[in-house]
């Protein structure tokens, strides 16, 4: 974790959206905040008005922080940032649109709760692992009083209610527009171009080999393929009986699309969903069992999920146990787990702070996206069995423990529902870029002298 405070940005929109849904328990999805970077292209010019919108002014010493917001945004993402002849007129009519679009929202009566701005600042302060006290004193450390901060995000949170009110609220997808996207989807999916991860046992054949060897050898092949249809460990089986050098991946080859495999592999494996294995391919190169880890069709929503099943501890600091001390005492919860001098379940069962206690911490399984963050990132990064070092989070310290992972196929429903959010997505953006033109064309905008 860098010392330095990770700033709003763009990405504060996802996490002002807390304003709007109450959490339940740790299942609240909270974007990470990218980190800024010490590059200053711009010098800083004197102040004046560059343009005026219903009244309220813009000034040039708004339009060079937004420029250089964004020229940092561009570096983090290793992207090329534009010439200053092209980013500064984009920045400005960006200015130009927030600003309407804030006083819009201001006139029709919404308006951000102070409750809504602390509890904003809570949730960045335990994404940078910090207590709010130490978010206000980075944050005039960089140059910026606390005000100004709780400003920035009142209007973040405010735009976002806008947003929901005049745009999200009124999109809807129905019935019709699902089954008629997936009756589309076979002729869409023939012209687009499908990505196949596959993991391959290879029994190789040489060149040399005599009718009585290839016979041997695709019993072999066949006692493989017998067994990964049984659902034995694939990863396992290419250790045993493939011949191929990527051994050290499970035998995958990598998501790429099909038209960088073998015909072969396309045909054997067009089929199959996520999990199948094929019936058994014979090139050149000998005998080869096929299991197909990930596929993506063009245009369509993903329609397997990897599922992670966890347990952990939580300690909530209070006036009683500080936050140091919450983590020195997980800390020495794993010590004493590593040694076998106690299990997981025992100390969760004893000691844990939340609902899952009494099931020995047990969170059972989950999909992308359940959990906040640094709770998702750091386990993540676990393989099955291991135990994390104490992870803070917004509801506390947290000791994390990954049993086991699946990839899980949606059924039907879960399918239409996923087609449902993915259609709703794209006709928001689509109702968001003709809103905002509208709110554009209905302001007073006076342009004076041109930023520099």
């Amino acid at each position: 974790m860098t010392h330095r405070l990770k700033t709003l940005s763009m990405a504060v929109l996802a996490l002002v959206a807390l304003s709007q849904a109450q959490a339940q328990g740790l299942r609240v999805p909270v974007a990470p905040l990218p980190s800024p970077v010490a590059a200053k292209p711009f010098q800083t010019q004197a102040d004046y008005i560059v343009a005026v919108v219903n009244s309220e002014p813009i000034t040039n010493m708004e339009v060079q922080r937004e420029v250089q917001r964004e020229f940092q945004q561009l570096v983090q993402q290793h992207r090329a940032p534009p010439d200053a002849e092209v980013l500064v007129p984009e920045v400005l009519e960006g200015l130009i649109n927030r600003k309407a679009q804030l006083q819009l929202a201001r006139e029709t009566g919404l308006h951000v709760e102070e409750s809504a701005i602390d509890q904003a600042e809570q949730s960045i302060a335990a994404q940078n692992q910090i207590d709010v006290a130490e978010l206000h004193r980075r944050v005039q450390q960089e140059g910026q009083t606390i005000s100004e901060f709780r400003a920035q995000l009142s209007d973040q949170i405010l735009l976002q209610r806008l947003r929901e009110r005049d745009v999200d609220s009124r999109v809807r997808v129905s019935e019709q527009d699902i089954d008629q996207f997936l009756r589309d989807q076979p002729a869409a999916a023939a012209t687009g171009d499908t990505q196949v991860n596959l993991a391959q046992i290879l029994v190789a054949v040489p060149e040399s080999a005599t009718p009585q060897q290839v016979d041997a050898l695709k019993l072999r092949a066949q006692r493989a393929l017998e067994r990964a249809r049984k659902g034995e460990d694939f990863a396992a089986l290419v250790r045993e009986f493939s011949d191929a050098t990527d051994q050290g991946n499970g035998g995958q080859l990598d998501l790429r699309s099909t038209s960088r495999y073998p015909e072969l592999f396309v045909k054997a494996t067009a089929s199959l969903s996520v999990g199948d294995v094929a019936d058994l391919v014979r090139s050149p190169a000998g005998f080869h069992v096929l299991k197909v880890i990930e596929k993506i069709r063009p245009g369509m929503p993903t329609m397997t999920v990897t599922q992670s099943h966890v347990r952990h501890i939580l300690l909530v600091p209070s006036a009683h146990l500080s936050e140091a001390e919450a983590r020195s005492k997980l800390i020495e919860f794993k010590k004493q787990i590593l040694a076998k001098q106690t299990d997981f379940a025992t100390l969760a069962r004893d000691n844990s702070q939340d609902g899952s206690a009494a099931q020995g911490g047990d969170l059972g399984w989950a999909s992308p996206g359940m959990f906040v963050p640094e709770f998702e990132a750091t386990m993540n990064r676990l393989a099955p069995g291991e135990i994390s070092d104490p992870v803070v989070s917004r509801f506390g310290v947290h000791l994390i423990q990954l049993l086991e992972r699946r990839k899980v196929s949606l059924t039907p429903e879960q399918q239409r529902e996923a087609t449902r959010a993915m259609l709703r997505e794209k006709k928001i953006e689509e109702a968001y870029r003709t809103w905002a033109q509208d709110v554009r064309a209905r302001a007073y905008v006076e342009m004076r002298e041109p930023p520099k």
